[in-house]
C-alpha cells in the first residue's frame, strides 16, 4: 500500500480545505455613487464591472463618476462642512466611534469582500485589514475632542473638503487611514476607491448611512483616472490625499501648483531589508516572508530588496528557499492560503515584465514551483540572487511576490546600498545589537523603519514616507495635522 503514496506526499504538507463562506457577502448586481447621504446615479449612466482576481468572474457594476458627479460630491460636502465642523467635537467622536464599532459588528462581511473583490487571502482580511481599519476609527475618535491639547496654543481648525484618493491594495484601511482624521478635525470628505477595488468602500458608504452621519459628510465617488482627476482639479477641494503610484503623484503636484491645496502624497517604495550577522536568523527569515509575500506584495512598504551580510548568506538562502517552500498558494478564501491573486489583469502583467528583466540582465531566479489554478491571475513567490544595484528589479517597485536579494560586508556598504534608491518609504534592520539598530536608523532614508520585525502597523504610529515616496504622515498625532489650519 505504501508503494501507492507519491514521493510528493511525503515530502510536502497537504492541508484540507477550509474556505470560508462567501454566503456572508451581500453584494448588490449594481452600485451608485454616494453622494449627499444617498445612492444616486451617475450623470454619464455608465457603469464599469468589477471582478474577483481568483476566478475572472464578474462580481458587480460600479457607477462611473464624471465631473459634474465630482461637482455635486464637493458642493455637497461644502454644505455639510457648515453643519459637520460646528458640531461639538465631542459629537463626532461619538458618530467615530459608532462607525468602529459597525465595523467590528460586520468584519466578517467585510473580510469577505475584500477578498473576493482584491484577491488577497482571507485570513489578511479578517486578521490585519478590517480590524486595522476599526482601530483607526477608534483612536481618531479619541482624538476629536482633545485638538486643542494635542497642538497646545495653536488654535486648530479644519480646513475644509479633503479629496481623498486610495489604491488597490488596502481598500478599507486606506479608506478608515483617510476619513477617521478628516471627520475627527471637522471636514468633510469626497473620496474615490480604485476602480478595481470599489466594493468595501461602497459597503462603508452603505454604514456611514445606517450610522446617521449627516448628509454630505463623506460622499463617494467611484471610477478611474479622469474621476480622480476630477477631484485634485476642483476649485472646491481644500486638500488632496493621496495613495498610490509615484507617477501619479507627480502628476497631482503639478495639478495643484500655485494653488492653495494642502497635500499629502504616499507613494511608491523599494524597501530595503537588511540582514546582520549577528542576527536571529530564522526569525529575520520570517520577517523577509512576511515581507515581501504579504498580500502578494502589493505592499508599498514591502521588503522587496533583502541585503544580507555575506558571511550568514548561505545560511539566509538556504532557509529562505525552504521556508518559500512551505507557501500555500491558491485559493484567497481558504483560510490555509498564504499568497493570494494578483489584483488585475494589469498588475499581473506588469509583474511578469519584471520577471523577464530579471531573468535578461543575468540574475538567478528561483521560484515556488507549486501549481497554480487556471483561472486567473497568479505569480509563484520569486527571488532573484546574483542581483546588481543596476539591475531594474533592484531599482523599480514591482509592487508583487517577488524579492531581489544582494549582499554587504560592512556596515557602510550596507547603508550606502540600502540608500541607493529614489524612493524612501521604509525599511527593516535585523541584529541583536541595539546599538547598531539606533545607528541605523538615523542613517536609512525611510519614513519607517522596523527593527526584528516587519510590516507592523498600528493607528497610533505615524507612517510615510521621504523622496519619491512622498511627504506628509498618516496615522498617529502627525496624521491629524494635514487635516488642520491653524
Amino acid at each position: 500500500m505504501a508503494k501507492n503514496i507519491k514521493t510528493k506526499e511525503l515530502t510536502e504538507w497537504n492541508y484540507a480545505p477550509a474556505p470560508e463562506s462567501k454566503s456572508i457577502a451581500n453584494i448588490a448586481p449594481r452600485y451608485e455613487l454616494f453622494i449627499d447621504g444617498g445612492f444616486v446615479k451617475p450623470s454619464s449612466g455608465r457603469y464599469f464591472s468589477t471582478i474577483n482576481p481568483a476566478t475572472e468572474e464578474k462580481l458587480s457594476e460600479i457607477a462611473e463618476a464624471n465631473e459634474n458627479d465630482v461637482d455635486k460630491a464637493v458642493k455637497a460636502a461644502r454644505k455639510a462642512f457648515t453643519i459637520w465642523s460646528k458640531i461639538p467635537a465631542k459629537e463626532r467622536a461619538k458618530y467615530l466611534y459608532r462607525i468602529a464599532r459597525m465595523i467590528q459588528e460586520r468584519t466578517r462581511e467585510f473580510a469577505v469582500i475584500e477578498t473576493l473583490d482584491g484577491g488577497k487571502p482571507i485570513k489578511e482580511s479578517r486578521d490585519f485589514d478590517v480590524p486595522l481599519a476599526a482601530n483607526h476609527f477608534f483612536y481618531y475618535a479619541g482624538w476629536a475632542d482633545k485638538l486643542e491639547y494635542a497642538f497646545p496654543g495653536k488654535n486648530p481648525k479644519p480646513l475644509g473638503v479633503a479629496g481623498q484618493i486610495i489604491p488597490w491594495n488596502f481598500p478599507l484601511l486606506m479608506a478608515a487611514w483617510k476619513i477617521a482624521p478628516a471627520l475627527a478635525c471637522g471636514n468633510t470628505v469626497v473620496l474615490k476607491p480604485a476602480e478595481t477595488t470599489s466594493l468595501t468602500a461602497l459597503k462603508l458608504a452603505e454604514l456611514f448611512r445606517d450610522a446617521d452621519l449627516p448628509a454630505g459628510v463623506v460622499n463617494i465617488v467611484t471610477g478611474a483616472g479622469k474621476t480622480g482627476a476630477a477631484i485634485v482639479n476642483h476649485p472646491g477641494i481644500d486638500k488632496i490625499a493621496f495613495t498610490g503610484s509615484t507617477q501619479v503623484g507627480k502628476i497631482i503636484q503639478k495639478a495643484i501648483a500655485g494653488t492653495n491645496k494642502k497635500a499629502t502624497l504616499e507613494l511608491g517604495g523599494k524597501a530595503a531589508n537588511i540582514i546582520f550577522e549577528d542576527a536571529p536568523i530564522d526569525q529575520a527569515v520570517e520577517g523577509v516572508i512576511n515581507g515581501i509575500f504579504f498580500n502578494q506584495g502589493h505592499v508599498c512598504c514591502a521588503g522587496s530588496r533583502l541585503f544580507v551580510q555575506e558571511s550568514v548568506f548561505s545560511e539566509v538562502i538556504k532557509k529562505l528557499k525552504h521556508r518559500m517552500k512551505s507557501l500555500q498558494v491558491g485559493n484567497p478564501l481558504d483560510k490555509n492560503t498564504d499568497v493570494g491573486a494578483i489584483n488585475s489583469k494589469e498588475q499581473y502583467q506588469t509583474i511578469c515584465k519584471y520577471l523577464e528583466y530579471g531573468v535578461k540582465d543575468g540574475a538567478e531566479i528561483f521560484f515556488h514551483s507549486c501549481e497554480l489554478p487556471k483561472k486567473g491571475y497568479w505569480v509563484r513567490p520569486t527571488l532573484f540572487l546574483n542581483v546588481a544595484q543596476s539591475h531594474r528589479i533592484a531599482q523599480e517597485e514591482i509592487f508583487g511576490p517577488v524579492l531581489a536579494v544582494q549582499t554587504f560586508r560592512t556596515i557602510a556598504e550596507g547603508l550606502e546600498k540600502a540608500n541607493n534608491t529614489p524612493f524612501g518609504l521604509s525599511a527593516g534592520v535585523w541584529t541583536d545589537k541595539g546599538s547598531k539598530i539606533f545607528n541605523l536608523t538615523t542613517k536609512l532614508r525611510a519614513g519607517v523603519v522596523w527593527a526584528n520585525t516587519y510590516n507592523k502597523f498600528d493607528p497610533t504610529s505615524p507612517f510615510g514616507g521621504y523622496k519619491e515616496s512622498g511627504f506628509g504622515r498618516e496615522g498617529g498625532l502627525h496624521g491629524l495635522m494635514p487635516y488642520l489650519t491653524f
